[in-house]
């Protein structure tokens, strides 16, 4: 890992000679990742770097409440589909960057569909957390089909976040409605409703509570398994069966940005493989945007794994967002436990 950190310090130094001034960004990934990010950037380019984490959706939800006058330059990672809304209600910018041959064609799809507004930076697929440890002591077998956490011995044991406010949980809703159909998947959603212990605020939260033994089970995205285990957690990670979804996590530079230079040398910087290697290097497995990055063998096996064609296009657009979160706020939230 530190031989990660040394090559990504090494590439910086390349933007050292033209980057200066600040940059602030709002960071929808890891505080770890988001953290050496901005240190590494800072001391290597001498840009000042001010960070505010905050999850996709409070992001997008902070841009918008900026509109007429942002204070963010860059809002770097976090699921797709919100950074295809803020491009859609043009609180970002056009940018074609000279990387973008180098990404994989899903980032390339996804810059495409948001009129080069943001771009991937990364990919994770969605399912399930859990601790085997609790799970022996409970007597509960690993789940691994969304047929299976609808049985009653999951009830109470199950974690995941609210779609209001993560961009994890929203692409869970996604996923089922283009899995199942919609009033199929909200009849799955309003079962699993009663199995549910808590819904977070934060995407993250569940797969955390599985690792400190809170929760048996979390519905999260499988890359943020290994970090846990890393950290000496007893945690392991599954897909479903049936077919699952999955984010592709998102750069966008901010309309109206007070340092749009700065920016865009940031937004330069973190689509370069040594940039991209240093999620590994803050135990983040997503599989990164440039082809030319080296892959942790932590990073999920794209290949053995079951994707629904996810149609980002459709499921990034606000109306739609709004609507299925609406829709599970009042005839999943609502109900009773």
């Amino acid at each position: 890992m530190k031989m990660q950190v040394l090559a990504a310090t090494a590439a910086l130094f390349s933007f050292a000679a033209q980057a200066q001034g600040q940059v602030n960004i709002i960071c929808s990934v890891q505080a770890e990742w988001c953290n050496m990010i901005a240190t590494v950037y800072a001391r290597t380019t001498g840009t000042k770097v001010n960070i505010s984490m905050k999850g996709s959706g409070e992001a997008l939800a902070q841009l918008m409440a900026e509109k007429d006058n942002p204070k963010t330059d860059l809002w770097f990672g976090g699921t797709g589909d919100p950074h295809l809304q803020a491009a859609e209600q043009g609180l970002s910018i056009e940018y074609k960057s000279p990387s973008l041959a180098q990404l994989y064609p899903w980032a390339q799809q996804q810059a495409q569909q948001a009129g080069f507004k943001t771009v991937g930076i990364y990919s994770g697929p969605l399912g399930f957390g859990y601790n085997p440890e609790l799970l022996a002591k409970k007597k509960l077998p690993v789940p691994r089909s969304w047929a299976d956490l609808l049985k009653p011995e999951y009830k109470g044991d199950i974690q995941v976040a609210n779609p209001g406010s993560s961009g994890t949980a929203y692409t869970m809703v996604a996923t089922l409605v283009q899995l199942m159909g919609e009033e199929k998947a909200f009849d799955y959603l309003k079962r699993l409703h009663k199995n549910i212990s808590q819904y977070t605020r934060s995407g993250t939260g569940p797969i955390k509570a599985v690792a400190r033994g809170e929760t048996a089970v979390s519905i999260s995205f499988v890359h943020d398994g290994p970090g846990e285990k890393m950290n000496g957690f007893p945690v392991e990670t599954v897909t479903p069966s049936e077919g699952t979804g999955a984010e592709i996590g998102s750069m966008s530079i901010i309309k109206g940005a007070r340092n749009l230079d700065a920016a865009k040398k940031f937004y330069e910087w973190a689509l370069t493989p040594a940039a991209q290697e240093m999620a590994a290097a803050a135990k983040q497995f997503q599989l990164p945007s440039n082809k030319n990055a080296k892959n942790d063998p932590r990073i999920p096996d794209f290949k053995r794994i079951k994707f629904i064609n996810y149609d980002y296009a459709k499921y990034g657009a606000s109306a739609e967002r709004r609507r299925l979160i609406a829709k599970w706020e009042k005839e999943v939230n609502s109900l009773p436990r």
